[in-house]
């Protein structure tokens, strides 16, 4: 089907993808998997997946992940995360056009899917 093409600014796709590779970084253990894919979907859509297998989010805060400044675990050590970049990055990718969400991956871990619209047809000169 060829690659996935996104109408969109470079620079503020990157720093969604970034905010995402980071965040999945952080809450991996060392010598875990983290996957990235990347794919056409429905209408033409450029979507691309990255896929933790740390600890998840746990059901009860899965709904606050885009709130800006939430942590899931106040307890935690802020070990370089302001609870900024997941909603900064919902609002980059909203307009944009598209959308993120968060998805729990199985066995453990998190999924979170970047879809963003199709470049416009060309137009006949």
């Amino acid at each position: 089907p060829g690659p996935a093409l996104a109408f969109g600014d470079p620079l503020r796709v990157r720093q969604i993808l970034s905010n995402l590779l980071t965040n999945a970084l952080r809450h991996t253990p060392p010598g875990a998997a983290i996957a990235v894919r990347t794919a056409t979907g429905p209408g033409g859509t450029a979507v691309a997946e990255v896929a933790d297998t740390g600890p998840g989010i746990p059901p009860e805060h899965a709904s606050r992940v885009f709130d800006r400044l939430y942590r899931a675990d106040p307890a935690r050590p802020h070990d370089g995360g302001t609870g900024l970049g997941l909603s900064i990055a919902a609002a980059l990718a909203q307009a944009h056009g598209g959308t993120l969400t968060h998805a729990p991956a199985e066995p453990h871990g998190a999924t979170f899917r970047l879809t963003l619209p199709p470049p416009p047809p060309e137009r006949e000169p």
